[in-house]
């Protein structure tokens, strides 16, 4: 057995993969790899690199280039033009990300679940202050990026943004190792709730989507294009930022400084795409809901 199959062995033990990423001083983690990762030294950017090769599928055939300044730089990559393809029919939300699908489903009240048994709902994720009539019954999916997928977020479909708020919290993993073992994980780690409406000229039109980037141990930090700061650990600014941007379908947004979770609100009358389920892999720009009416 080859040294990296053994390692993956290992970490694939629920109880030691758990210890190695979540008992560990997960800020402390955070803020260190965080400041790592951004020495822009060509030696420690191919060895990091080499590393994470070595620890995961990492394949950069479809990055615009191929060599980079630091490991942060790999990790934000951006995509050749026409490595992604956007769903254009008028009745489907694409995906923002490229992802695996996690859990998904339809709200129930308020309430939604991050792994089977283990509920939590909108109040918990957004604040009791949050107006959540546009998704009480609706739908959502749940997107988690792995470390070594593309991680930069796009529109759903032709969207106005009009506001942003940040949650500030911990840093756990958000791999199915925790979710099944943490409660209401995704209310307690850093996060931001992006509030879109979906304009053009389809039935869509006027229906909100709420976007909630969650970041993770490693990856807390989330970049927006239409805003002038880094929300992070150390953001002290507004907590609630009124915006007024818009995007055009598959138009990127932001991105994650490493892999995490996006959560997809929408209201009641769209349903998962067909050949969809938990597990699958979507890319970004793929059909991922579809409005019924």
């Amino acid at each position: 057995m080859t040294l990296r199959k053994h390692i993956h062995n290992l970490l694939a033990n629920e109880d030691l993969n758990f210890l190695l990423t979540n008992r560990l001083p997960r800020r402390w983690l955070t803020q260190m790899v965080g400041r790592f990762s951004q020495i822009e030294n060509p030696l420690v950017a191919r060895a990091s690199i080499a590393i994470w090769k070595f620890f995961s599928d990492l394949d950069l055939s479809e990055a615009k280039k191929q060599h980079f300044k630091s490991m942060h730089d790999c990790f934000t990559r951006e995509l050749k033009d026409g490595a992604r393809s956007i769903d254009q029919a008028a009745d489907v939300m694409s995906s923002p990300v490229d992802a695996i699908v996690g859990a998904h489903g339809p709200i129930t009240g308020t309430q939604v679940f991050q792994a089977k048994g283990f509920p939590y709902t909108l109040e918990d994720l957004l604040g009791t202050e949050e107006d959540l009539s546009d998704w009480r019954n609706g739908t959502f999916v749940t997107l988690r990026l792995t470390s070594s997928m593309y991680h930069r977020f796009h529109a759903p479909y032709d969207c106005t943004v009009d506001k942003v708020r940040y949650f500030s919290g911990d840093t756990w993993n958000v791999n199915p190792i925790a979710l099944k073992r943490v409660e209401k994980l995704f209310c307690k780690n850093e996060r931001a709730f992006i509030s879109t409406r979906l304009i053009g000229n389809s039935p869509l039109h006027g229906q909100h989507i709420a976007l909630v980037p969650v970041a993770a141990i490693l990856v807390a930090s989330i970049r927006l294009h239409f805003l002038n700061v880094l929300l992070h650990m150390g953001y002290r600014g507004a907590k609630t930022i009124a915006c007024d941007a818009s995007f055009g379908k598959g138009q990127e947004m932001g991105w994650f400084q490493h892999g995490s979770t996006v959560i997809v609100l929408a209201p009641a009358g769209f349903a998962l795409c067909e050949g969809l389920a938990q597990g699958t892999q979507v890319r970004m720009g793929q059909a991922l809901l579809r409005w019924q009416g």
